[in-house]
């Protein structure tokens, strides 16, 4: 008698479940905190023409957007580039960009974007080169280490099984190191919606307009409403990236 194990059933751990309620508990508290000063502080008319419901939408919309492209760039620059220099006869080119990059990172968002302007000029192109440059370091060192950490052994299973150079890559070690990437990627994400409110120092427009207008003109609420909507976008993001990282890892891990 041929006995039949059971299908195999993948679990979630402790750490994946938090992992996806704990942005959205931390978003709802900032969109509380934002009602309640909305509601409950002193507005007058100049806080009501910078917190206008126009503008803001519009400077949301230009947030995301900067978010989006920034690391939809990262992400097309920087995988292509993890994966070849992980090839054989490439370490020298890995250490010295993760190096040059880590130098980049090193400097201040406003100074980077700063000298990017004095490159390329205003505009929401250089905000967005700008910002791809600032995270691309996250996305490229994981990739290099999540396709370094593919175990050897499998991957000589699969050559044995007759895998071409490039099915190996693409239906072995990408899927087994997808997770590591997608946390890079999230770390890049959330760190180019931060930087994107600096994106009005170079006329790339976002919610860094109403933060700034708040300063400007002493107004308190506007500042805190609009540091409440980057923040609360940028755990959006997180959160859609932590549903990307838990279904998208290969069945078993």
């Amino acid at each position: 008698m041929t006995m039949v194990s059971p299908p195999r059933v993948e679990r979630t751990t402790l750490a994946e479940r938090l992992d996806l309620i704990v942005a959205p508990i931390f978003a709802t508290i900032l969109a509380v905190i934002g009602g309640a000063v909305w509601l409950y502080s002193d507005i007058d008319d100049i806080t009501r023409a910078i917190l206008a419901p126009e503008k803001l939408e519009n400077q949301l919309v230009q947030t995301v957007v900067l978010g989006f492209a920034s690391s939809a760039l990262v992400i097309v620059i920087a995988i292509p580039i993890g994966i070849a220099v992980t090839r054989r006869g490439l370490p020298r080119l890995k250490n010295f960009l993760v190096d040059t990059l880590g130098l980049a990172q090193a400097l201040p968002a406003y100074g980077l974007i700063v000298l990017f302007f004095s490159w390329m000029g205003a505009g929401i192109g250089t905000v967005i080169v700008a910002l791809a440059t600032f995270s691309l370091l996250p996305v490229l060192r994981n990739t290099i280490v999540g396709l370094e950490q593919v175990d050897q052994a499998v991957i000589e299973a699969g050559r044995g099984m007759g895998y071409t150079k490039r099915q190996v890559l693409f239906e072995i070690e990408l899927p087994l190191a997808v997770p590591v990437i997608i946390a890079g990627i999230r770390t890049a994400i959330v760190i180019n919606i931060g930087m994107a409110a600096l994106a009005f120092l170079i006329g790339g427009g976002g919610l860094g307009e109403t933060i700034n207008s708040g300063l400007k003109l002493d107004r308190n609420p506007a500042i805190l409403i609009g540091a409440v909507l980057v923040a609360i976008l940028a755990l959006v993001f997180d959160f859609l990236s932590a549903v990307a990282q838990r279904y998208l890892k290969p069945k078993g891990m």
